[in-house]
């Protein structure tokens, strides 16, 4: 490692703070380059290369956000309730609603298939940075530079694609300093096996969300098939008969969704001061929305129940997230950190040019706040199959390499079963979601712009959006179809009056778009010079920002203190029943009629859920936890309220995942579900 003479002095600080920052658990690692010296050092484990296969090739990504594991070499995979919620809310009808009364299949014939759920096992991992920086030159303007990015990415992923026939992305690592290209064994026949009440998968509803002690089941098991038979699988996980013990380290793999660990300070203030304010106002907006249709039935309840606690997971989180930044101490030490690298930069000739990244993002983060809020705000999700229809009959026209990543060849099969999933659409939601985004629409661009007026076409938003839907025949999977075959002729001579408002907003969405892309490219390039700033004064041994890949976090299973009071590390089953009585007479505090039924044969000791260091983030959810031996001890389902402020910083004083222990799951599955099918099956 290059440390030149001249900022030793100035580097001493520097590595103070990473030499006592690396005592905790911090890093989200690539599979590829796992911190094996650390693991060695601190907990005289050292992973061994086939260890590390057999947990990446045992995990599976969930196309709806979230992460799982195979459990069996005849397809059985293993991830949270809330996950699995997507799918299970659109299999439930108003005659049998699974998100209420659960579900469990005896046998092969009676699982539920999902109607547009896919499920990735990463097989692969490849470096292509040189391939992608060789091909964006400091000549370029930013134009050039999104162009011709974009089409080499393209250029790999369809390569990758048509070699192998797995699906393949390029990921951004270090803000820009690497790429790796990810492929993947995709699996699009996957059906529902089991899923518990939400009364359990949920025990305290939002009330103890992001909260410990923990309760909760937040569990389900669904079965990958291929050429209409269980798929065969060879890396699955082992059952581990005990789980872990108090001070145990535990490993989680899974698909941590996004962090900003890198960014700079300006760019965090602009998330603390604008960014995250505006993103939590939207979503008390929706959740209020989606509250307020519930109260029109019980029916309108369910159908709106998915998208609600989505709405509120996500308000919460983001209200941990700011709570974080607001934090004066997090603050200083992330300054005092960014000072001290570029006191060491600048003192060095050769990294000092790298300097000018800061003043980069400070550019783009004030353009960032230029924007936003402009733009259009109309959306639903018959819309957005309209503007989804619009946009790919234009992109199709230009060579994949010129299209947005998203209608690029590559990626086309994914981009069709959700275009043409048979998922129930319910028009009074969607009319509802589009009269409140025609809305904010016109609170945000004001009633008497151009486009605000376009969009109305003389009505108000409620009237407007009941036109809209009166009108549109892109409920049916058909119809879309044959607008998708018919390309940009079909488009020009659509009469549904959706597919007409996409064409009328659409020119917005992409000036707006292009604007995101130029500044997107430009923070790439800037954060790229950080990262080469990063590794000259700090090393190579660090792990990038969460990426919606997969990862490595580990740590002890081990309490805390919070407000004078030691946290133990473990709930038991007993203890749901003792939350129940202590907050009788609550709605989110009534377990299931299963579990009172076999409360007397329940071992009411076996852990239930447990606590760790491992750093984790949004999209860990359904991550597996495994021991040393690489088995089964657990299912992480949430962070507790003090991590959330992981999107931007790590800390193991307070901060803790929160998982379900294994025997848990094991013990439900036998004692109240009469699952012993599945249970024979775990490990096998």
């Amino acid at each position: 490692m290059f440390r030149p003479l001249v900022f030793l002095s100035l580097l001493f600080g520097v590595m103070m703070q990473i030499s006592n920052y690396a005592k905790a658990d911090e890093g989200m690692w690539l599979f590829n380059d796992l911190p094996t010296k650390l693991l060695k050092e601190r907990y005289g484990f050292e992973p061994s290369r086939a260890w590390a296969e057999h947990l990446m090739k045992s995990c599976v990504r969930f196309n709806v956000g979230g992460s799982a594991s195979f459990i069996s070499s005849t397809g059985l995979v293993l991830t949270n309730h809330h996950v699995g919620s997507d799918t299970l809310y659109k299999l439930s009808t108003p005659e049998r609603n699974i998100m209420d009364v659960g579900f469990l299949a005896q046998s092969n014939d009676q699982e539920l298939k999902a109607p547009d759920l896919e499920l990735n096992q990463l097989v692969d991992i490849k470096d292509v940075t040189a391939e992608i920086q060789g091909a964006v030159t400091d000549e370029m303007t930013t134009e050039q530079a999104v162009a011709a990015r974009r089409a080499i990415i393209a250029k790999i992923e369809k390569s990758a694609l048509d070699e192998t026939g797995l699906k393949s992305t390029v990921t951004t690592l270090y803000g820009g300093g690497r790429y790796h290209l990810y492929q993947y064994k995709k699996y699009t026949d996957v059906r529902l096996v089991w899923a518990p009440e939400t009364a359990i998968a949920f025990f305290g509803g939002d009330a103890d969300n992001f909260e410990y002690p923990r309760y909760c089941l937040d569990a389900c098991i669904f079965r990958v098939y291929e050429h209409e038979k269980p798929a065969k699988i060879e890396h699955f996980l082992q059952w581990s008969e005990t789980g872990p013990k108090e001070n145990d380290v535990a490993f989680v793999a899974g698909n941590p969704g996004r962090t900003s660990r890198i960014f700079t300070m300006d760019a965090i203030k602009f998330q603390r001061d604008l960014s995250l304010p505006y993103v939590m106002n939207s979503l008390r907006r929706r959740e209020i929305l989606l509250q307020q249709y519930g109260l029109r039935g019980p029916e309108q309840v369910r159908r709106a129940r998915d998208d609600l606690f989505g709405v509120q997971n996500s308000r919460k989180a983001r209200l941990g997230m700011l709570a974080g930044l607001q934090d004066p101490q997090v603050l200083s030490d992330k300054s005092a950190a960014e000072k001290d690298l570029l006191a060491a930069i600048n003192a060095d000739p050769k990294l000092k040019p790298l300097a000018s990244a800061w003043q980069t993002i400070s550019e783009t983060t004030a353009k960032r706040a230029e924007q936003l809020g402009k733009g259009s705000a109309v959306n639903s999700q018959l819309f957005g199959i309209a503007l989804e229809l619009v946009q790919m009959a234009e992109e199709d026209q230009k060579p994949s390499g010129e299209r947005l990543p998203q209608f690029a060849d590559a990626g086309r099969e994914s981009l069709l079963q959700q275009l043409y999933s048979e998922a129930p659409i319910y028009l009074d939601l969607d009319q509802v979601l589009l009269a409140d985004s025609i809305a904010k629409t016109l609170e945000q661009r004001g009633f008497d712009d151009s486009l605000s007026q376009e969009i109305l076409a003389g009505k108000g938003p409620a009237d407007r959006a009941a036109e809209l839907m009166s009108g549109t025949e892109l409920l049916s999977v058909e119809n879309r179809k044959k607008i998708a075959a018919g390309g940009i002729d079909a488009i020009k001579d659509s009469k549904d009056p959706l597919i007409q408002l996409a064409k009328i907003v659409n020119p917005e969405v992409r000036r707006v778009r292009t604007i995101t892309d130029q500044l997107d490219e430009q923070d790439k390039q800037a954060y790229a010079k950080i990262a080469e700033a990063r590794f000259a004064v700090e090393g190579t041994s660090s792990y990038p920002d969460a990426t919606f890949t997969l990862r490595l976090a580990f740590g002890p299973v081990m309490g805390y203190e919070q407000n004078g009071q030691q946290i133990p590390a473990w709930t038991k089953i007993g203890g749901a029943f003792e939350h129940e009585q202590k907050h009788q007479g609550q709605a989110d505090y009534v377990l299931p009629a299963s579990w009172k039924k076999a409360e007397a044969s329940l071992t009411k000791s076996t852990p239930f859920n447990f606590v760790s260091t491992a750093d984790i983030i949004g999209g860990n959810s359904g991550s597996p936890v495994v021991n040393r031996a690489g088995e089964l001890v657990g299912l992480i389902f949430d962070g507790n309220v003090q991590s959330l402020s992981g999107n931007y910083i790590y800390t193991d004083k307070q901060a803790r995942s929160v998982s379900v222990h294994s025997s848990a799951i094991r013990e439900a599955l036998q004692t109240v579900y009469g699952a012993d099918g599945i249970v024979k099956e775990l490990g096998k």
